[in-house]
């Protein structure tokens, strides 16, 4: 395992042999440095807790705690983390549960190992992570519900336009922060208005929803 990657990951998965194999995928990206394991959802809190990662892979159908509680009660601990799906569920249910619950991304485990290497890669950018094969899904699910038809018509200020561009391009709050030379309370206060306006719960709704309105 390395021992100088600037982002520190944990993995929660109930399948060790997957584990082993994300593992192996993290020790070659040297920005990435593995710093836990937990092979279900209530020891991966406590290990959440403990190590305080910058990013955590969860598993979304796992017995005991499964991934959308697992996922509920990181973000009740109100952890700084990135925290991805990484399961081989593709079912719209899912994908849209995760998002909303407030997952970070959304990844299936029948990916090539290259292109979740790529995609754990971009995370350490900042950027949003989504298998491409669901982002037509998620398009077609905002498009079931009310929405703003055009853009225009969300209201946004000339400063939440800018910033929507910026999470339509996958940019975390921080280097959202860091390019407008905001804080980054102020950012999140910006987001928070931006998904207001839209009618949207998510930071990748609201990325796929801006891409498909500005198409």
């Amino acid at each position: 395992m390395p021992t100088t990657g600037d982002t520190t990951v944990i993995i929660i998965d109930d399948h060790p042999l997957f584990r082993k194999g994300v593992a192996d995928l993290i020790a070659m990206e040297p920005a990435l440095r593995l710093v836990g394991e937990a092979a279900d959802g209530e020891s991966g809190v406590r290990l959440a807790q403990q190590t305080d990662p910058d990013l955590i892979l969860l598993d979304l159908h796992m017995k005991g705690l499964d991934g959308l509680a697992t996922l509920q009660r990181l973000r009740a601990a109100d952890l700084d983390a990135r925290i991805i799906m990484l399961t081989v569920s593709d079912n719209e249910e899912d994908v849209l549960a995760a998002l909303r619950a407030g997952a970070d991304g959304y990844l299936l485990k029948d990916m090539e190992p290259e292109d979740i290497l790529a995609s754990l890669h971009r995370v350490t950018q900042g950027r949003l992570v989504i298998s491409e094969q669901l982002t037509e899904l998620l398009a077609r699910a905002l498009r079931q519900d009310p929405r703003p038809p055009r853009i225009e018509d969300a209201e946004l200020t000339p400063r939440e336009d800018e910033i929507l561009g910026l999470i339509a391009r996958g940019y975390s709050n921080k280097l959202i922060a860091r390019d407008l030379d905001l804080a980054v309370g102020t950012v999140k206060v910006h987001v928070k208005h931006i998904l207001k306006k839209l009618h949207l719960k998510t930071r990748v709704e609201a990325a796929v929803w801006a891409i498909n309105s500005r198409a």
